[in-house]
């Protein structure tokens, strides 16, 4: 190591060891300056370590999370950035504060922002990359579908050795011919059919002939063995699938991949497929089906990811939320509850949520609205536009109640009518509102952070 690039890591461990004992924090900042001192510090920091890049708009902190616990399964040095800071400057943080093992094989499997994928593959060769899914999101940063592959592809060329494990049922990563070895994985739990998705969803045109995709089954969105009537393109052969569903509910999904039984203690069809990608990871890696059953099966919630918190006597659940495709499989998980419940929805539009808050109305309000739940709370800085998309999707203004400020949401939550409460607020809200419920003492202080 350079005599420049020693200094750079000795500030920013420093800096990071400064923020982290007083203020509960640091991320980020450390990162920033190590980077400003030497601007090739990754190379240097990433030198040594097989890594794993996870990127796409959906499921990068969970799919990272699980993909940690599956490799834990065989080996014992992972170095990971688990507050879901995934720019360059996050990237050096984890590299700069992670405790290397002596001997065995150094891992890193570090959650990457698309845009930021070129930022780390200038500096570390992957020996992986693994693709969750691309949808509109945050249009203000990224534009639309192929603009934001195109942001990732432009990082996955210089690496043109590294693997692909991808999404199989999403069209767009089979629309580019690559070098890359790809491991495609996805759902086949269905049997044939025909189908259309509705009229409103992105990116079902064929990349060859700009027609139409049809598909066999459909999972969500725009994911699902597609297949074109008028060139004959369709989905890639799956390596890895998930040939049966046993049990959903809110909290917990059991399912059939490769013939192995598995469960994860999260709802939602959209992280069964990040424990299929960290699945399919597992295996790329060698471990046995058996075991990443086992990795898989813990009871290990990730910030922002229906956490669970105990506000007084009520149950909250709290879940991220940043685009429509995102947001109408929240809504589809809640509505597998037949219990009693209360519904708080935080809009913010900082840079870190998008400023862009149109995509509210490509979201189903109408179908939590059609429930007719005890209570609904709209809040965060943009409050009224929340407020009037529940408006319009028709929930009664007796039912409908505004807050702003999240300390009259926190307390408002304690008297709510029932047990159970769903908060779903956008990224910078989450943290707000986490800040208010830690301040209160309802979150631990070790765990104010993510």
């Amino acid at each position: 190591m350079s005599v420049k690039s020693s200094f750079a890591v000795a500030v920013g461990r420093s800096s990071y060891w400064f923020l982290h004992t007083f203020m509960k924090g640091g991320s980020s900042l450390p990162g920033k300056l190590t980077n400003q001192i030497d601007p090739d510090i990754l190379a240097t920091l990433g030198r040594d370590y097989e890594v794993v890049i996870i990127t796409g708009t959906n499921g990068k902190t969970l799919t990272t999370a699980l993909t940690v616990k599956v490799l834990q399964a065989k080996y014992h040095n992972i170095l990971t950035n688990p507050t879901g800071s995934n720019m360059k400057q996050g990237i050096i943080t984890a590299f700069l504060t992670h405790k290397t093992g002596r001997s065995g094989k150094k891992i890193a499997v570090l959650e990457v922002d698309e845009a930021n994928v070129i930022e780390v593959t200038k500096y570390i060769k992957p020996t992986a990359f693994v693709f969750t899914n691309i949808f509109r999101d945050q249009m203000d940063r990224y534009g639309e579908l192929y603009t934001t592959y195109k942001k990732i592809l432009a990082g996955v060329a210089k690496a043109p050795d590294a693997t692909i494990i991808a999404n199989g049922d999403a069209p767009i990563f089979n629309s580019q011919s690559l070098p890359n070895p790809i491991i495609y994985y996805g759902f086949n739990h269905q049997q044939d059919g025909e189908r259309k998705v509705p009229y409103n969803t992105d990116g079902v045109l064929c990349p060859v002939c700009n027609h139409i995709l049809h598909y066999k089954f459909l999972i969500y969105s725009n994911l699902g063995k597609y297949y074109c009537p008028h060139c004959g393109f369709s989905r890639p052969k799956l390596q890895h699938s998930v040939t049966a569903l046993t049990h959903l509910t809110p909290t917990q999904s059991q399912f059939i991949v490769d013939q192995q039984a598995l469960k994860i203690n999260i709802g939602g069809t959209y992280n069964i497929y990040n424990a299929l990608a960290a699945y399919s990871v597992g295996r790329y890696f060698d471990i046995a089906p058996d075991k990443i059953a086992q990795a898989l099966d813990a009871d290990e919630k990730v910030f922002g990811r229906q956490e669970v918190i105990q506000v007084g006597t009520k149950a909250v659940t709290l879940i991220l939320v940043k685009n429509p495709v995102g947001l109408n499989q929240v809504f589809n998980l809640i509505s597998l509850n037949h219990k009693p419940f209360s519904l708080v929805t935080l809009l913010n539009a900082n840079y870190a949520d998008g400023i862009d808050t149109s995509w509210i109305w490509d979201s189903d309000f109408e179908k939590m609205a059609a429930q007719k739940l005890l209570c609904y709370i709209a809040g965060g800085e943009r409050v009224t536009d929340i407020a009037f998309r529940w408006q319009v999707a028709g929930v009664p203004k007796d039912s409908l109640i505004q807050i702003k400020d999240l300390d009259q949401v926190a307390e408002k939550i304690k008297n709510l009518p029932t047990q159970q409460v769903y908060v779903l607020a956008t990224y910078t809200a989450v943290l707000q509102l986490r800040e208010k419920l830690a301040a209160q003492g309802f979150i631990a202080a070790a765990n104010r952070k993510h």
